[in-house]
């Protein structure tokens, strides 16, 4: 069995737009997927499942680094 990847185009009444030149006397067998419409939305990334859930936090991950006083922008 051979596989040909077609991807066909329909008009706004579910017709055919340039229809593909098929082998004469033949028999096929047609699977249609009808891709689905794209989301907007970003996909949600998920870490590798060689390094999921092995992190650690060592220390204050709250607290700032540095004092108040060394910011220019609170005064």
């Amino acid at each position: 069995m051979q596989a040909r990847k077609m991807i066909l185009e329909t008009d706004r009444h579910g017709r055919l737009v340039n229809q593909p030149k098929l082998p004469p006397n033949i028999r096929m067998e047609a699977i249609f997927l009808i891709p689905e419409k794209k989301r907007k939305g970003k996909k949600r990334r998920k870490p590798s499942h060689v390094i999921a859930g092995k992190g650690k936090i060592l220390g204050d991950i709250i607290s700032p680094v540095s004092l108040p006083d060394d910011w220019d922008v609170l005064q």
